[in-house]
């Protein structure tokens, strides 16, 4: 159900801001003529509810955008599975609860494809969740996420709250974490590819068979998304946000080497884990509302790259 609702002159909530998504809404949110709130982790711990319920009183924002989430990647969420799944559950509560408690007019709470089940049919479309069994190596991140979408659902139905959910598809772009023990497969591969340039390795070791099927979006993209559906759309169904394609990791592999540089080999860690064996979102509803991702795979990994080497990199080329 289609919804207008204006940002001009409004008071904007990003929680989470200096995160990847958060920083790519506050960019996106610079041409709306609204304004924009934030709070760094040192001014207001977000899984302390008292202390959230204290900020929102005092900053009284109207619309909300819940990008803040303690997030990672195989490897993060399978050893840290009591952080990942108590503190999401903590920073979306907390923020959802206190949005209504203040009569916030709009909230888009963004949650993740990881929700969906590991073997649901492809491309997956919203009607799957809840129809199967969660990929185990990041069920802990997906099931806080599920609860936050839910209860986004119970206060639109218990209260009328216009409260809306999103799931992203695979995300890079500017802000990404480059940490190889906690990032995601395409900043990971980035950062990989970027070092066996500069030593002159012959080869790169990917973890899994490289056979998997991923979607990734660009951050930017993301944002306007949000943004648009935070305007036009009002319904308690979840919208997917992606691109609508997909590579397998060896070929998102050959992009990401192609664009840093890299002329090596590559080999397979088949000791290490795929994960999903492929995760592709129908995009067709975000579709008929009337948005489509802009920028191409390639050319947002050279853009990815480009940023990379300018705020992370540290070896001298």
């Amino acid at each position: 159900m289609p919804g207008a609702y204006a940002l001009t002159g409004k008071r904007v909530w990003v929680a989470g801001h200096r995160g990847m998504v958060g920083g790519a809404i506050v960019r996106r949110l610079a041409t709306e003529g609204c304004t924009i709130l934030t709070a760094t982790r040192r001014e207001l711990d977000l899984t302390r509810q008292a202390d959230v319920e204290v900020w929102m009183r005092a900053h009284k924002p109207e619309a909300i955008f819940l990008a803040a989430a303690v997030v990672g990647g195989i490897v993060a969420n399978d050893t840290r599975p009591a952080e990942f799944l108590t503190e999401n559950l903590q920073i979306q509560t907390n923020i959802i609860k206190g949005a209504h408690d203040i009569g916030a007019e709009k909230l888009l709470f963004l949650g993740s494809s990881c929700i969906y089940p590991r073997l649901a049919p492809q491309p997956m479309n919203e009607d799957v969740l809840l129809t199967g069994p969660l990929e185990p190596t990041n069920q802990w991140y997906a099931i806080a996420k599920i609860a936050g979408l839910k209860q986004c659902q119970a206060y639109r139905r218990a209260y009328g709250r216009d409260f809306i959910s999103v799931m992203p598809t695979n995300l890079y772009g500017p802000g990404d974490n480059f940490d190889l023990t906690s990032s995601h497969v395409l900043p990971a591969l980035m950062a990989k590819a970027h070092e066996a340039k500069l030593t002159g390795k012959a080869s790169l070791t990917l973890w899994g068979t490289g056979t998997p099927r991923r979607e990734f979006l660009h951050v930017d993209d993301l944002a306007d998304a949000c943004v648009f559906l935070l305007k036009t759309y009002s319904d308690e169904n979840l919208v997917n946000i992606g691109v609508g394609e997909d590579v397998t990791i060896r070929e998102l592999a050959e992009i990401i080497a192609d664009v840093v540089g890299f002329k090596g080999s590559f080999a397979f860690d088949t000791s290490k884990p795929d994960g999903t064996p492929r995760k592709l979102l129908d995009v067709g509803r975000l579709n008929r509302l009337g948005w489509k991702a802009k920028t191409g795979l390639r050319e947002g990994i050279a853009a990815t790259y480009d940023w990379y080497r300018k705020n992370v990199a540290t070896a001298a080329e």
